[in-house]
């Protein structure tokens, strides 16, 4: 099984030793196993990758050699997630299967139906939660970037979190599907979702939203939960674009 591990100092065409450390390097020894003159991949998260050969091996530093740094190419469609809070773990989850498929950014939005608040010290503990949640899922599933966690935003804010972004907002009662959206739109390359919470958004923040630029669009079939919403929009926009 190939495995990935992510270093803090960037790779360039230039190095040529790098160490695994903290929890990453725990991992290496204690679970993967890996052991002096084993070959693994290394990334510093920026979309730089290398081929790394082990030198020496405990679970507090892995020190290896670098061989053929690479950068990955940007992606052929960026998406921006906008995932309202939501209880238990089903925000988690959505931006965890999101970064799998390839999201660029994830934003925590405090949406007026959300049951789960962060406010005071936890928005802190929520930001830290959510960058451990990204870094792994991009760690599993192999990616050289790991998607840039936001600061929490309220609605008036959330289609000004990015520049050059066709917005769309998940609504299951809008007349538009996500595919006549999609086509209507010229083929956009960088796309922002944004997915409400259980209780689904409020008419107030559909009118804010659409107001600052988004089109309503919906998903035909069953209604899904707040914890899928947002990486079938992708998984679709990514077949339609092309990527796929």
């Amino acid at each position: 099984m190939a495995n990935l591990y992510f270093v803090t100092e960037p790779l360039t065409a230039s190095t040529t030793h790098v160490e695994i450390s903290g929890d990453e390097a725990r991992h290496a020894v204690q679970v993967a196993r890996t052991r002096v003159g084993d070959v693994v991949e290394v990334s510093d998260g920026r979309g730089n990758r290398a081929d790394a050969r082990v030198l020496s091996a405990d679970k507090a530093a892995v020190a290896c050699s670098v061989d053929n740094v690479r950068t990955d190419p940007e992606p052929a469609m960026r998406v921006v997630l906008v995932q309202a809070l939501a209880k238990g773990d089903r925000d988690e989850l959505a931006i965890q299967t999101a970064t799998e498929l390839g999201v660029d950014r994830v934003v925590p939005w405090q949406a007026d139906r959300s049951v789960s608040r962060w406010s005071g010290d936890k928005v802190a503990k929520g930001v830290a939660r959510w960058n451990a949640i990204v870094r792994e899922a991009s760690k599993q599933s192999m990616r050289s970037r790991i998607p840039n966690v936001s600061q929490p935003v309220a609605t008036d804010t959330v289609c000004a979190v990015d520049d050059g972004i066709a917005w769309i907002v998940l609504d299951p009662r809008s007349e538009t599907t996500l595919s006549t959206w999609f086509r209507g739109a010229g083929s956009p390359t960088a796309v922002g979702i944004v997915v409400g919470p259980e209780g689904g958004i409020s008419d107030a923040e559909i009118e804010q939203l659409t107001s600052s630029g988004a089109t309503a669009v919906r998903l035909d079939g069953p209604v899904l939960r707040t914890s899928t919403a947002g990486p079938a929009a992708m998984a679709a926009l990514l077949a339609l674009g092309g990527v796929w």
